[in-house]
C-alpha cells in the first residue's frame, strides 16, 4: 500500500483494533507497521531464521497449523526472554533483544510480534471499574461513553464466563464464605466473580455430535470436530488450541486471532476500506510539517530489522500503538513537544502473588470427584475479587516452570528462610524458596495454587519512560524506564494480600506464602495520558493529526483489572474519532 489514509505503528493488542474499526465501518485504507515478527503467517514460514516476505494483505496468507508449529508446548520455547519466541525484540534470533535501561529491582514483559504482549496473556478480559473513570480528576471522558465499545469488544472477543474446574472450586469456598458475589460487569461493589475471558469455549457436543463431557476420549483436533478450549492451562505462552483450526478460530482471542484476520477481510469488499501489515518494520521517526500554529504529523520513517534499509510514508493520520514503552520512545526520539507528561505516570498495577498450599484432604472434601486442584487443568485464571478503589486479584493456575518462578523465585524480601515475618499477618512464609527446600514446595504442585495481586496504582510524574542520553541502538536512544511505588499503592496491595491470605486459610490452605515481588512491569498503561499529552479525542494536544491508541493512552490504571479490554475499548472509539475529525 503505498498511500494510506491513516499509518498506526504497532500492531499489539491495540492497533489491530483500530484498523479494523476504521476500515470496516468507515472505508479508510490503513497501513499497519510492526517493529516484531508475524507468526502464523505463509508469508514467513520461518520467521525467525528468514526474512520472508515484505508486506500481507490477504487473510487466506494466514495459517493456523503453521502457528501450531511455531508456538510450541515447551515453556522455554515461548518464555525465555532472550530466545523465546515471545520476547521483545527482531524477528532474527541470531541478534539480541531489545536493550531497555530498568536500573532497579524489576523485571518487564513484553512482547514485539503481531498480536503484540497479548499474545502471552491469560485472555482475562474484565472492565475497568467506573470509579477509575468517574471519580478521579485524570478521566476526560465518563465511564458510560466506553461501555458500548466495551460490549463490541466483549461480541469480537468471545469474552464470556470462564469455566471453572477444581482450582477455582477451591478459591470459591474461602472467598463465598467471605464475601458476596458479584453479579454484574460494571463492579462498583466488593466481591468475588467468574473472570470474563476473551477465549471461547466448547458446547455440549463436537463440531462432529460426539458429546463432551467427563467420558469423552476424543480427539482435541479441530480437523476432528474440537471447537473452543477449556481444559488447557498453557495460555500464558501463546496458546494456539484447539490445534490444527485455522487462526481465527483459535480459541484464545490474542489480537492476532481476535482482530488481525477481521483487519484483513476488509480487503475483500468494496465498500470497505484496505489493511496492509508490514512486520519487521520498526518505526524510527514521525514526519510533521508546521500547520496553523501548531505542528502536523504527515507520516513515519521505518526500518527494515531484517535489511536495515529505511523508507518514510505519508498519511493524512499517524496513530501511535507501540504501547506505554515504545509509543514515547517514538515521540521523543522524533522530537516531538514535551510538556512534561510525555511517557511520565506510568502505572503497571502493583502486583504480588499469594501462594496457598492444601493438603490432599482438604481438596477432597471440596471436590469430592477429583483428588487434586492441578493448576495446568482449565483456563489461566477464572475466578476473581474486585474491591472498587484498592484494586483485585485473580486465581492462577499455570505451567510448573512459570509456577516455580512466580511462586516461589520472583522476590524483594530476601530468602524466606532470612526473612522475619510478623506474627500478627496472615501468611507463614515470605520471600525467596531455593535448593531443597524449593525441591519440596514444587513436589506439591498439584495442590498449590496463587493469587494474583493487582494493585489500584495511580499515576505519578515521577514514574514513566525516558531517553538514555548514554546509549543508542539502531533506531536511536534507548528507552529508561523507572517505576517505584507510592506509600499508597504499598498500603493497597498490603491491603489485598491480606484479603487473599485470608481467602486461602478459610477454604483451608495448609500453608499460605507472601512471595512479596519487585515490580512487575506487565499491565503498563498511562504513559501518554489522556488529559495531559492527549485530549478527549486521543488526539495529541500539540500535534494534530497524530493520535495514540494503544494502553498508554489511558489515563490510568483503570483501578487494577487487567486492562486489555479497557485499552481495546479505547483503541476501538478513537478510531471513530478519527474517521469524525479527518475523514
Amino acid at each position: 500500500m503505498n498511500d494510506p489514509d491513516v499509518v498506526i505503528v504497532g500492531a499489539g493488542a491495540d492497533g489491530p483494533a483500530t484498523a479494523w474499526k476504521l476500515a470496516h465501518d468507515h472505508g479508510i485504507d490503513v497501513l499497519l507497521l510492526e517493529g516484531g515478527p508475524w507468526h502464523g503467517n505463509e508469508q514467513w514460514p520461518k520467521p525467525h531464521a528468514d526474512s520472508g516476505g515484505t508486506i500481507s494483505t490477504d487473510p487466506d496468507d494466514l495459517d493456523g497449523k503453521l502457528l501450531d508449529e511455531q508456538f510450541t508446548h515447551r515453556e522455554a520455547d515461548a518464555n525465555d526472554p532472550t530466545y523465546g519466541y515471545l520476547r521483545v525484540g527482531p524477528a532474527d534470533h541470531s541478534r539480541a533483544p531489545w536493550f531497555r535501561n530498568l536500573h532497579q529491582n524489576a523485571f518487564i514483559w513484553q512482547v514485539g510480534a503481531v498480536g503484540g504482549t497479548s499474545l502471552h496473556y491469560f485472555s482475562n478480559h474484565p472492565r475497568g471499574y467506573p470509579t477509575a473513570f468517574n471519580d478521579q480528576p485524570h478521566w476526560p471522558i465518563d465511564y458510560e461513553e466506553l461501555v458500548p465499545y466495551y460490549q463490541l469488544n466483549e461480541e469480537l472477543t468471545s469474552t464470556q464466563q470462564a469455566p471453572m474446574t477444581a482450582k477455582e472450586e477451591v478459591f470459591i469456598e474461602g472467598a463465598d464464605a467471605l464475601y458476596p458475589l458479584i453479579e454484574s460487569k460494571n463492579v462498583t461493589e466488593t466481591g468475588w466473580r467468574p473472570q470474563a475471558n476473551a477465549v471461547e469455549v466448547p458446547g455440549r457436543e463436537t463440531a462432529t455430535g460426539e458429546p463432551l463431557d467427563a467420558d469423552y476420549e476424543g480427539s482435541f483436533s479441530y480437523d476432528d470436530g474440537f471447537r473452543g478450549d477449556t481444559l488447557v492451562g498453557d495460555h500464558f505462552q501463546g496458546s494456539s488450541t484447539p490445534v490444527d483450526a485455522p487462526v481465527r478460530d483459535k480459541a484464545r482471542k490474542s489480537s492476532n486471532v481476535g482482530y488481525v484476520p477481521r483487519a484483513l477481510d476488509t480487503n475483500k469488499s468494496s465498500e470497505q476500506g484496505n489493511v496492509a501489515l508490514r512486520p519487521n518494520a520498526y518505526v524510527t521517526d514521525i514526519q510533521t510539517k508546521e500547520g496553523a500554529g501548531t505542528l502536523e504529523a504527515t507520516g513515519v520513517t521505518f526500518r527494515d530489522s531484517w535489511s536495515g534499509q529505511s523508507q518514510t510514508v505519508t498519511a493524512d493520520t499517524v496513530v501511535l500503538a507501540g504501547g506505554c514503552i515504545e509509543t514515547p520512545r517514538l515521540w521523543l526520539n522524533a522530537g516531538l513537544p514535551d510538556d512534561g507528561w510525555v511517557g511520565k505516570g506510568l502505572t503497571t498495577h502493583w502486583f504480588d502473588w499469594i501462594v496457598g498450599v492444601y493438603d490432599d484432604e482438604t481438596v477432597a472434601d471440596i471436590n469430592p470427584e477429583v483428588e487434586h486442584m492441578d493448576p495446568y487443568v482449565g483456563q489461566n485464571s477464572a475466578v476473581r475479587f474486585d474491591k472498587p478503589g484498592v484494586g483485585g486479584m485473580e486465581d492462577i493456575g499455570m505451567s510448573p516452570g512459570l509456577v516455580s518462578y512466580a511462586d516461589y523465585l520472583f522476590s524483594q524480601a530476601g530468602y524466606s528462610f532470612d526473612t522475619e515475618v510478623d506474627p500478627s499477618e496472615p501468611w507463614d512464609t515470605r520471600g525467596y524458596v531455593v535448593g531443597e527446600e524449593l525441591k519440596r514446595r514444587m513436589s506439591n504442585y498439584k495442590q498449590t495454587k496463587a493469587l494474583l495481586i493487582l494493585t489500584d496504582d495511580l499515576p505519578r510524574q515521577s514514574n514513566g519512560v525516558s531517553l538514555d542520553n548514554t546509549f543508542s541502538d539502531e533506531h536511536g536512544p534507548v528507552p529508561k524506564v523507572k517505576w517505584e511505588p507510592h506509600p499508597d499503592d504499598d498500603a493497597k496491595r498490603d491491603e489485598l494480600s491480606r484479603i487473599a491470605a485470608n481467602i486461602h486459610k478459610e477454604a483451608g490452605a495448609d500453608h499460605v506464602h507472601r512471595c512479596d515481588w519487585p515490580p512487575l512491569l506487565l499491565h503498563m498503561q498511562s504513559s501518554m495520558r489522556m488529559g495531559e499529552v492527549l485530549d478527549e479525542n486521543a488526539e495529541a494536544k500539540n500535534v494534530n493529526r497524530l493520535f495514540v491508541a494503544d494502553h498508554s493512552a489511558m489515563a490510568n490504571g483503570v483501578g487494577g483489572p487487567n486492562p486489555t479490554n479497557s485499552g481495546q475499548a479505547l483503541a476501538l472509539r478513537t478510531a471513530d474519532k478519527i474517521a469524525e475529525r479527518y475523514f
